[in-house]
C-alpha cells in the first residue's frame, strides 16, 4: 500500500490501559523462567501473547478489546511480532505505581518496528519505553483441543488450593499423575519421590475447595513435574487474595488444559459478581490459559 511520502503510515495497534499492574500480573502468570520469548498477536478482537517450551507446554495470555479504555485497531489481518517476555514485563512494571492505577497508551508498530508504551497519567511529566520487536522465532504449536468424551472431565479448584497441592509435590525430574473418578467423585495428584505422596480433593466432602467437578469415567495420565508446576509457580497475589478458581480439563490423548483469570480492572472499582466456582464475570478479566502434553510411554487406559 502506498503512502505520501510526508505522511507517517498509520499505526496497527494503538490502544490505552488504565491498570498496568493487571497487565502485569496476567503476563507474569506465564513467565515461568528468566529468558522467555513470546510471540504476540493482535486482531480487532484484543491481544493474545503465546510462549511455550519444549513443545510439551504452552500458554496464552487473552487480552481482549474491553479491557483497554482505547482500543484502535487498523491492521489488515492480524499481525504478529516476537519480543522478549521479560523485557515486557519489566517494561510495563516502570510505569506501574503501587496503589495508584496507572495509564499508560501501547502503540504497533513504532518507526523500526518497535512496540511504543508512554505513560499518560500527567501533562507535565512523561514516561516513554520502546521495545525491539523480532521476526517470530516459532510457529506456535496449534493444538485442537477435543473433549475425552461426551461429557467434559475437569473440575474447578480454588487457585490457592491447586498451587499448594502442586508445590508440595516438588521433586526434581519427577511426574506427577492426575487422576479422576467419578465414584466417589474425587481428583487425586501423585508425585514422585516422597514415598508416593498423594493429595485427594474429595467433591462434596470439602465444596470450598473442589467447587466443581464433571467426570462420567476414570481417566489417569502423567505430567512432567516442571510444566505442571510452570502453570501455578507465578499466579497473581490478587487471584489467591479473591479467592478465585482455576479450571482444569483433561482433552482427548490426555492433553491438560489450565483455565486462570485475571482482574485487570482499576482497583477503586468494585470487584463484581463472583461466581460459585470463583470466576469474576464480566469484561475486566484477561483470560490465561496452558496447554500441557502428557508423558506418552505413561498414559494409562484413558478415552474408553
Amino acid at each position: 500500500m502506498s503512502t505520501s511520502a510526508t505522511e507517517p503510515e498509520a499505526a496497527d495497534l494503538v490502544c490505552q490501559l488504565d491498570n498496568v499492574q493487571g497487565m502485569v500480573d496476567a503476563l507474569t502468570s506465564v513467565r515461568w523462567k528468566r529468558h522467555q520469548d513470546a510471540v504476540v498477536e493482535l486482531s480487532e478482537h484484543g491481544i493474545v501473547l503465546i510462549v511455550e517450551e519444549s513443545r510439551c507446554l504452552q500458554a496464552k495470555v487473552y487480552l481482549q478489546r474491553e479491557l483497554f479504555v482505547r482500543y484502535g485497531y487498523s491492521a489488515q489481518g492480524r499481525p504478529r511480532f516476537g519480543v522478549s517476555l521479560g523485557l515486557f514485563v519489566d517494561c510495563l512494571n516502570t510505569f506501574s505505581v503501587p496503589g495508584h492505577s496507572s495509564t499508560i497508551e501501547i502503540q504497533y508498530p513504532g518507526p523500526d518496528m518497535q512496540l511504543l508504551l508512554k505513560s499518560l497519567d500527567s501533562a507535565n511529566a512523561c514516561i516513554y519505553a520502546e521495545i525491539r520487536t523480532r521476526i517470530p522465532d516459532m510457529v506456535s504449536w496449534d493444538y485442537n483441543f477435543e473433549p475425552a468424551g461426551s461429557t467434559p472431565l475437569s473440575f474447578t479448584v480454588k487457585s490457592s488450593a491447586l498451587k499448594e497441592a502442586i508445590d508440595d509435590l516438588e521433586w526434581p525430574g519427577s511426574s506427577i499423575q492426575i487422576t479422576l473418578q467419578p465414584v466417589p467423585p474425587s481428583v487425586t495428584f501423585r508425585g514422585d519421590g516422597h514415598g508416593n505422596l498423594q493429595i485427594d480433593f474429595k467433591y462434596y466432602v470439602n465444596t470450598d475447595l473442589l467447587v466443581a467437578f464433571h467426570c462420567d469415567h476414570q481417566v489417569s495420565y502423567r505430567y512432567k513435574y516442571k510444566f505442571l508446576h510452570a502453570t501455578t509457580s507465578n499466579i497473581p497475589a490478587s487471584v489467591i487474595k479473591d479467592n478465585r478458581g482455576s479450571k482444569l480439563t483433561i482433552g482427548r490423548g490426555g492433553m491438560l488444559k489450565v483455565q486462570h483469570l485475571v482482574s485487570v480492572a482499576r482497583p477503586s472499582i468494585s470487584h463484581s459478581h463472583v461466581d460459585s466456582a470463583g470466576y469474576q464475570q464480566p469484561s475486566r478479566i484477561a483470560y490465561i490459559e496452558f496447554f500441557v502434553k502428557p508423558e506418552e510411554d505413561e498414559a494409562t487406559g484413558n478415552d474408553s
